[in-house]
């Protein structure tokens, strides 16, 4: 993409109304624009980060065999209250009535919807198991938004519905998307503690929220130090193999009288919740009807699950834990642009030019700072937003034909000839980094 051609939304100070990093930094960047109370338009920087975050999740939810589908954003009032749960969610709820005086609602989430799906198509024990998820537009009408996209009223979620003959295997499909949430979030470049929650009105009685440590943090958490290990093996961490296995409680459920950790095991910190599974059982299947026939011919109510995970409230999570006082740093696997590109001086546009050309060529994400600016004003607005590599073209290597290449991330600078700095970069943009099974 070109500067000249972008449909940029720089702002040169911090709004008012922004109190923590994210939201700062996503309307100084051109990210988003606020349109009514925790409402958010998405413009095109920040739409490229939100898509892809959500190709980072579907591939993960493919991976293991969820199939991806699309529920409504308005659901009728009569599924929730056959579920029982119409009432749960109070003022919290957008209620809306059609011009037939039907009852509707905007979905804060789809337990009722797939369920629906899933008894109206599946009647046998030889189609399970089965697991629906949908990438879709959420509202919930909080009293007081804030934060920006990281607490809004309309959001981007991906949630899952699990469905199993039993409760072992519905503990497996647990398991296996345990699994692939901590996958995604390694990918993301983030480290997620995953800790025993509450189940509150989606109810069951096996839960775990993914919190991602930060200051800004609205929930304390508390975990084993076990947790702060770098991920191995492709991040496939110990606690993967027995999400019981280590310690990890949020305030609401941590005691800490029963604690078995202490001293430096103990760790405290400020967490922001980004993902959120449950294992309820036939809290839904029963009174929604969700029955099969098993081996012995016998009805039975499926053992279901479902699994939420925050996309837009990652992007406000990923720049908590990835920026500086100059801007955001980006991670490259969900960078708007992986490389910028700014000519410095007279002279310099064509190789700028070819150098961007090179890399488009080569699928690679570039940006090209094409427009009359000082090399101030681009270096500024370049960190700003968050490239992670920044090739800088200045008149005086011309005659050598080197360029400056900058790491966002730690704000080193290395110098290469021109088709050494392609090659460097575009050996960290290989399907390996950009799937967390290397790191450099």
């Amino acid at each position: 993409m070109r500067a000249s051609a972008s449909f940029l939304a720089l702002l040169r100070d911090h709004p008012q109304e922004a109190h923590i990093a994210s939201h700062q930094w996503m309307l100084r960047s051109g990210m988003i624009q606020n349109i009514a109370s925790g409402i958010y338009a998405w413009l095109p920087l920040g739409l490229r980060v939100l898509n892809k975050i959500s190709d980072i999740v579907r591939q993960e939810q493919n991976r293991i065999g969820a199939q991806e589908a699309l529920a409504p954003t308005l659901q009728p009032a009569s599924l929730w209250k056959q579920s029982g749960r119409y009432s749960d969610y109070g003022k919290e709820m957008l209620r809306i009535v059609d011009r037939h005086d039907h009852d509707l609602l905007y979905g804060p989430t789809a337990e009722e919807v797939f369920t629906l799906l899933f008894r109206t198509h599946i009647h046998s024990y030889k189609q399970l198991p089965q697991c629906l998820y949908n990438i879709q537009w959420k509202f919930r009408d909080e009293i007081r938004p804030r934060f920006g996209v990281m607490r809004g009223r309309e959001f981007l979620m991906k949630d899952a519905y699990s469905f199993d003959l039993t409760p072992e295997s519905a503990k497996a499909t647990y398991a296996r998307m345990f699994q692939a949430y901590m996958r995604t979030f390694h990918r993301l470049g983030l480290t997620a503690i995953p800790v025993r929650a509450s189940t509150g009105p989606i109810g069951g009685d096996l839960s775990h929220e993914f919190h991602i440590v930060a200051d800004t943090g609205e929930s304390e958490i508390f975990y084993d130090a076990a947790l702060d290990r770098p991920m191995t093996d492709g991040g496939i961490r110990e606690c993967m193999d027995d999400f019981n296995g280590f310690y990890a409680r949020a305030d609401d459920q941590h005691q800490s009288d029963a604690c078995p950790l202490s001293g430096d095991q103990l760790r405290t910190k400020r967490g922001i919740e980004v993902g959120h599974i449950f294992y309820f059982g036939t809290k839904y299947s029963e009174p929604l009807d969700a029955f099969v026939m098993d081996q012995n011919g016998h009805r039975v109510a499926v053992e279901m699950g479902s699994y939420g995970v925050g996309i837009s409230r990652l992007v406000g999570a990923l720049i908590e834990a990835n920026h500086d006082e100059k801007g955001i740093k980006w991670p490259i696997s969900v960078a708007p642009f992986v490389v910028a590109i700014a000519g410095l001086g007279k002279g310099t546009e064509d190789m700028a030019e070819t150098l961007y050309q090179s890399f488009l060529n080569q699928g690679i994400d570039a940006f090209l700072m094409d427009v009359d600016q000082s090399a101030g004003k681009k270096f500024a607005d370049m960190d700003m937003m968050g490239f992670p590599y920044q090739i800088l073209i200045g008149s005086k290597w011309l005659s050598q034909g080197l360029v400056d290449v900058k790491i966002r991330a730690t704000g080193e600078i290395i110098s290469f000839t021109q088709t050494d700095a392609l090659s460097w970069i575009m050996d960290r943009c290989t399907p390996e980094v950009m799937s967390g099974k290397k790191r450099l």
